[in-house]
C-alpha cells in the first residue's frame, strides 16, 4: 500500500490518500480540510476514487467530504453508530469486521468506541498499517470527553483492539505523526496506564 498523508487545518488534521500505483483504485481517509490537495493528487496519478472512509464523525476529519463529492462522485464509508451525528448521506454504513478491498488488499474495519460511539480504525495486516483516527496517537489516546465519547469503552478498545496490534504495525493517527506499535508500546503513555488498569 502507497499512502500520501495530508497535514491542514486549524488543529492540524492527518487526512490519507491510500493506493497501490498510479492509475490504480484509491480511497481518501478522513479528509478534514483542503479538499483541494486530495482531489489534486488523485488527478496527477491518474487514480481512481473508490470511497472516502472516516474514522469518525467530528468535522476535523470529515470537512472536506462535501466538496471533494461536488468534483469527485464516491460513497461515504462510516460506522451506522456515528450515522446520526454525521448528518450527510452516508451510503456504506460499516460494521465491525466489514471488510474494504484496496484491489488486492483487505483493509478490515475495527470498531474502536471512546473518542466516538461508532469510531473505527481501518487495518491492513497486509501492510502491516492501521490508521487510527483519534483513537491512538503516538504519544496519547483520543479524548473522551466529547458528547459521545466514553472513558471506559475507549479501555476496552485500547485492551481488546489495539493491544493486539504487533510491534511491526505502523499505526497512521489523526493527528501527529505515524509511528510504530513499538514506539507506542514505548512512549505512549496514556497507552500504558490503560494497559496496567
Amino acid at each position: 500500500m502507497k499512502i500520501q498523508r495530508f497535514i491542514a487545518g486549524a488543529l492540524e488534521a492527518n487526512g490519507y490518500v491510500i493506493y497501490q500505483k498510479e492509475g490504480g483504485d484509491c480511497y481518501i481517509v478522513d479528509p478534514g480540510y483542503a479538499p483541494n490537495n486530495f482531489v489534486k493528487f488523485i488527478d496527477e496519478n491518474k487514480l481512481n476514487l473508490k470511497g472516502i472512509l472516516l474514522t469518525h464523525h467530528h468535522f476535523d476529519h470529515m470537512g472536506a467530504v462535501k466538496k471533494i463529492r461536488a468534483i469527485k462522485d464516491c460513497p461515504v464509508y462510516l460506522h451506522r453508530l456515528d450515522v446520526d451525528m454525521y448528518k450527510d448521506p452516508v451510503e456504506v454504513q460499516l460494521e465491525d469486521g466489514d471488510i474494504i478491498m484496496l484491489e488486492d488488499e483487505e483493509i478490515k474495519v475495527l470498531h474502536t468506541p471512546g473518542h466516538t460511539e461508532g469510531g473505527v480504525c481501518f487495518h491492513s495486516e497486509k501492510s502491516k498499517v492501521v490508521f487510527t483516527g483519534d483513537t491512538i496517537f503516538n504519544v496519547d489516546i483520543g479524548r473522551t470527553d466529547l458528547q459521545d465519547g466514553d472513558p471506559y469503552k475507549m479501555l476496552k478498545s485500547m485492551k481488546n483492539v489495539v493491544d493486539k496490534w504487533d510491534n511491526e504495525t505502523h499505526i497512521y493517527p489523526g493527528h501527529g505523526d505515524p509511528c510504530s506499535m513499538k514506539f507506542v508500546r514505548s512512549n505512549n503513555s496514556e497507552f500504558l496506564e490503560a494497559m496496567a488498569m
